[in-house]
């Protein structure tokens, strides 16, 4: 009897909160919210955490909501995920080489590139509804990481050596 009680709890919740997210308030909530999403969305109610508009090269855009405190990474991350999840909810799973997107574009606010992961928004100006955008981005020989060929041709001088 208690495992009945239990199955009919368990239902009568996801009734309601299907009936909650189905409230024209609740539309910014994700059809299958993890609780992080939903403290995100009670810190942007509380003005603990903001809402930014992503501007693709397309023209189009669409809002990440992250806490204040957030940085380039929890915004790249935010970015990631909110396209991922657009893109499997219009056509399907489609795969997206996030690091040639990193390697190719930054995002940038107010003529600043946000380059450094590490900085926080903030530090850039960016604030509640904000707007960041996609911009072409060549990697300096300066600030590119070491690539597989440079490690390759490395290998490949030792080689010679013996």
């Amino acid at each position: 009897m208690a495992e009945s009680a239990e199955y009919k709890s368990g239902l009568k919740k996801e009734k309601v909160l299907k009936a909650l997210l189905e409230d024209p308030i609740l539309s910014d909530v994700p059809k299958n919210p993890t609780l992080e999403d939903v403290e995100t969305l009670i810190g942007l109610e509380l003005g603990s955490a903001m809402r930014i508009s992503v501007l693709k090269l397309d023209a189009t855009s669409f809002h990440v909501i992250l806490m204040n405190t957030a940085t380039v990474k929890d915004l790249k991350l935010a970015i990631k995920n909110k396209i991922n999840y657009m893109e499997q909810s219009s056509m399907g799973h489609r795969h997206i080489s996030w690091r040639s997107v990193w390697a190719n574009y930054c995002l940038s606010f107010d003529n600043n590139k946000l380059l450094n992961d590490d900085d926080t928004l903030q530090n850039f100006g960016v604030r509640n509804n904000s707007q960041v955008h996609f911009v072409p981005y060549v990697m300096t020989k300066e600030s590119r990481r070491h690539s597989k060929r440079r490690k390759h041709r490395f290998f490949h001088g030792l080689s010679k050596l013996f």
